[in-house]
């Protein structure tokens, strides 16, 4: 199991159990919970890989994804209360998710030969596009419309990695820059209320 995998498992884990806490606030029963947390997980590479036209999506030839989201159900729902209280280490986790799920996105978009747009713009779905659905479904306004900055990290992250395969040949050490500069952008804009203008 190579990192970068692993940190996909591990962000596909937090994601989920973010959609089993947000279901228990909205007092959603276990079949309930274990919706959200399933969509929240997969949700973004789902559409990713639809819209690329990597199908069976992969999700489907993983079922080591369904055991974590599967895992992440059943400790969600079993020790709901604790987990509440490491909130701000499930907030890092979810930052880290996004820098990573942003990288094998755009990763995986220029392995079929897409453009540079196009490819961060696929790896920036994969990471928001969970949490998308995740409001839509409890009834949220979804965090991307909102003015707390989410999506940019990815955009500048994804765009930074699309730059580097360029001039090196693809390693870890190549996609964790990227995954790292958003994951601190996301966390730093949280800390220092950093926002987006409105639209008057």
């Amino acid at each position: 199991m190579n990192f970068l995998y692993a940190l996909d498992l591990v962000g596909t884990f937090v994601f989920a159990l973010s959609g089993v806490l947000t279901a228990s606030e909205k007092k959603f029963d276990v079949f309930g919970a274990a919706v959200i947390a399933f969509v929240t997980a997969i949700g973004g590479g789902t559409l990713r890989d639809m819209l690329i036209g990597d199908t069976p999506v992969g999700w489907m030839r993983d079922m080591n994804v369904l055991g974590v989201i599967g895992l992440a159900v059943v400790l969600g729902i079993l020790f709901r209360r604790g987990i509440i209280r490491l909130r701000n280490t499930l907030f890092l986790f979810d930052s880290v998710g996004i820098g990573v799920f942003t990288v094998l996105g755009v990763q995986k978009a220029l392995s079929f030969h897409l453009g540079g747009v196009v490819a961060v713009m696929m790896g920036t779905l994969s990471a928001v596009f969970v949490g998308v659905i995740r409001d839509i479904l409890t009834n949220e306004t979804p965090l991307i419309f909102r003015r707390e900055i989410y999506a940019t990290p990815c955009i500048l992250g994804g765009s930074l990695y699309f730059l580097l395969m360029h001039l090196a040949r693809p390693n870890l050490w190549l996609a964790l820059g990227p995954a790292l500069l958003i994951t601190g952008v996301r966390l730093l804009a949280v800390k220092r209320h950093w926002a987006l203008p409105r639209v008057h």
